[in-house]
């Protein structure tokens, strides 16, 4: 169930994000965003407040589509989301870990 869910998160977020696929890579890269252990993303840097606000809008209703289909909270399928998308992040890349401190790859 849970892989099923994690594929499902994984494949919707996917299609939904293409365009800002690489500003999120160029943005993580240079430490201006950080991936958070509740599967959205926070601004280090003002000048992408737009960017991380669009990447949250539709993480969170892709979360809520997930979470509807698969009988659980949207909180649920968030977590379940960074814990597979932090541990591909690339070095140099902020994420936050289970105890809530911020680490770099």
């Amino acid at each position: 169930m849970k892989n099923r869910l994690l594929t499902a998160a994984a494949l919707i977020l996917s299609l939904g994000a293409l365009p800002a696929f690489a500003d999120l890579q160029s943005a993580r890269a240079a430490g201006q965003i950080g991936e958070k252990a509740d599967g959205y993303v926070t601004a280090f840097d003002p000048s992408v407040q737009s960017l991380v606000d669009e990447i949250n809008a539709k993480r969170k209703a892709q979360y809520a589509a997930v979470a509807a289909e698969k009988g659980q909270s949207a909180a649920t399928v968030g977590a379940l989301y960074a814990g597979t998308i932090i541990p591909t992040l690339q070095k140099g890349a902020k994420y936050q870990a289970a105890d809530g401190s911020w680490k770099t790859k």
